[in-house]
C-alpha cells in the first residue's frame, strides 16, 4: 500500500526550472558581504531585476550578507555559493510592515519572516551556503517568555499576544483585524512560503532560527532536499508542512529545538474555517537528531492530515524525546489516516517509539473529537527508549487499526502504555523489556500472527 502511495506522490510532483540564460550576482547590484553593510536593498533591486526579466539565478557569492527580511518573487533561485551566508540583521523593527502569516495555524498580520514569498509560483533556495537567523537570548528568542532562553522579570514576552490571538481566531474576528508586529511580541518563522507553488529548497544550511524554520503554507508541489537544519531556540521545529499538498522532503539533516519534521493543517476554529488539509507527503533518507519528536502530526492538526510516509530514515539521540509523535485533543480535532512508517532505525530516543496523544496541552475540554486510523509501522527498530508505544485515546473516539509488522523494539524501560486502540496488529513484533508487561485499557482486539 505504502509503495503504491509512493509512487502517487512522486508522480504528482515536479521539479522548477529556471531560465539559465539570466544568472546575476549579487555584486552586480553593490553587495559587500563583510558581515556589517546592509544589503537589504541590494537584495530587493537584485530580486525585482531577477523577475522583470523573466526569471533567473540569483548567485550569492562567498561571504557574510547582511540583510532584513528577503520577499522572493516568481521563477526566481536564490542561490547561495560555497562559503556563502546571508545573516539577518536582528532589530525587530526591520520585519516591518506587517504580512499576511500564519502564526501557530492561525492567520494574523504579522512581523514579515526572515525569507518570504505569497502567492509565488516557482521559487527556489539553493546552494551549498548558510542561513543564519542570527537569532540567540539577547534578540529574539527571550519573546517566548522561557529563563532558559534570556527571559527575566520585567522583559517582554509573547504570552498575552498569543492568547489574544487564540481569542481572535475562536471570536471569528476578521483576520484584517488580527494586526500584530510593532509592540507585540509573536516570533516570526524563518522561511514560509504563502499560498505558492513549485518550490525548491535544496543543499542549503540554516542556524538560528526565530521560531519555525521551513513553513510552507497552503501550498502544493514542494520538494525539500538534502538541508541540514541545526537551530535549538525555542519552537525551533525543523520543518513545518501546514494545510499543503504533494510534499517530498529527502536526504536532510534535522537537529531543532522543538520538532523536527511536523504536520500540520491549522489550529481550531480557524483551522476548520479554513478546512485544508495536508496531504501526500513523502519524507525519506532523512537523519533526526535533538527534538521534541522525529516526524510530529499536531498539534494544530484541526484541517486534517492523510497519505503520509516516512522510509529509510534515521532517529537517534537521548535529548529527542519520541520518533513517531501524533499531538490533539478535543479543541483542535483533526482526521488523521494513512500514516506509514517503514524502514526507520532508532539508536535512542527519550520517551517513546511511538507516541499518540490525545490530551495535548488543553486536554479533553472541546467538542471536536480527535480521530486517527491507519496508522502502519514496518521494519521500524528501535534499541533504547523508555516506552514502546504510548497511546492515550478516547474511548468515545478510539486509534483505530494501528498495525506493527516486523518491528523490534529493544532495551525498553517500561512496555508499553496504551489507552483506547479499536485494533491492534502485530506480525513478528519483539518488544524486550526491563518490565515485560503491556498495560492497555480500552483494546478491544490484539492480533498476533
Amino acid at each position: 500500500m505504502h509503495e503504491e502511495l509512493k509512487n502517487i506522490i512522486l508522480s504528482n510532483i515536479k521539479i522548477p526550472t529556471f531560465q539559465r540564460h539570466v544568472e546575476l550576482s549579487l555584486l552586480d547590484f553593490g553587495a559587500v558581504g563583510d558581515g556589517n553593510y546592509d544589503n537589504t536593498k541590494i537584495f530587493k533591486k537584485a530580486i525585482d531585476t531577477c523577475y522583470e526579466a523573466g526569471g533567473g539565478i540569483i548567485e550569492v557569492p562567498e561571504g557574510v550578507f547582511l540583510t532584513g527580511p528577503i520577499h522572493l518573487k516568481d521563477n526566481i533561485n536564490l542561490f547561495l555559493s560555497k562559503n556563502a551566508t546571508i545573516r539577518f540583521i536582528d532589530d525587530p523593527k526591520r520585519y516591518l510592515p506587517v504580512v499576511f502569516t500564519r502564526w501557530e495555524g492561525v492567520e494574523c498580520y504579522n512581523y514579515s519572516p526572515f525569507v518570504y514569498s505569497y502567492g509565488v509560483n516557482n521559487v527556489a533556495i539553493t546552494g551549498e551556503g548558510t542561513l543564519d537567523g542570527n537569532c540567540n537570548n539577547k534578540n529574539w528568542w527571550y519573546w517566548c517568555g522561557k529563563k532558559e532562553f534570556g527571559w527575566t522579570f520585567g522583559l517582554p514576552n509573547q504570552i498575552e499576544d498569543r492568547k489574544r490571538l487564540f481569542n481572535m481566531a475562536e471570536e471569528g474576528i476578521p483576520v484584517e483585524e488580527r494586526v500584530f508586529g510593532l509592540g507585540s511580541y509573536l516570533r516570526p518563522c524563518f522561511i514560509q512560503f504563502y499560498k505558492s507553488q513549485n518550490i525548491l529548497v535544496e543543499g542549503i544550511k540554516i542556524i538560528n532560527s526565530p521560531m519555525w524554520c521551513i513553513h510552507p503554507v497552503l501550498s502544493k508541489n514542494i520538494v525539500i532536499k538534502g538541508v541540514t537544519i541545526e537551530s535549538l531556540g525555542p519552537n525551533n521545529d525543523g520543518i513545518d508542512i501546514e494545510s499543503c499538498e504533494n510534499v517530498l522532503i529527502e536526504d536532510s539533516f534535522l537537529n531543532n529545538g522543538d520538532d523536527c519534521i511536523v504536520i500540520k493543517s491549522g489550529r481550531n476554529a480557524d483551522g476548520r474555517r479554513i478546512g485544508i488539509p495536508t496531504k501526500n507527503i513523502l519524507v525519506r533518507n532523512c537523519v533526526m537528531k535533538d527534538g521534541h519528536g522525529g516526524l510530529v502530526i499536531g498539534s494544530e492538526i484541526s484541517g486534517g492530515a492523510k497519505d503520509i510516509i516516512i522510509e529509510d530514515s534515521i532517529m537517534d539521540s537521548p535529548h529527542l524525546d519520541e520518533a513517531l509523535r501524533f499531538k490533539t485533543n478535543s479543541l483542535r480535532g483533526g482526521n488523521i489516516e494513512n500514516i506509514y512508517a517503514v524502514n526507520i532505525n532508532v539508536n535512542q530516543v527519550k520517551n517513546a517509539v511511538l507516541k499518540i496523544d490525545y490530551y495535548y496541552e488543553e486536554g479533553d475540554v472541546g467538542k471536536y473529537l480527535p480521530s486517527i486510523k491507519n496508522v502502519y509501522l514496518k521494519n521500524v527498530v528501535s534499541m533504547k527508549s523508555s516506552y514502546g508505544m504510548w497511546i492515550k485515546a478516547y474511548e468515545r473516539s478510539p486509534v483505530k487499526e494501528l498495525n506493527l509488522i516486523n518491528c523490534d523494539f529493544r532495551n525498553i524501560s517500561f512496555g508499553n502504555y496504551i489507552e483506547y486502540v479499536e485494533e491492534i496488529n502485530l506480525a513478528d513484533f519483539t518488544i524486550k523489556s526491563q518490565k515485560l508487561d503491556m498495560k492497555a485499557r480500552g483494546v478491544e482486539i490484539f492480533n498476533f500472527y
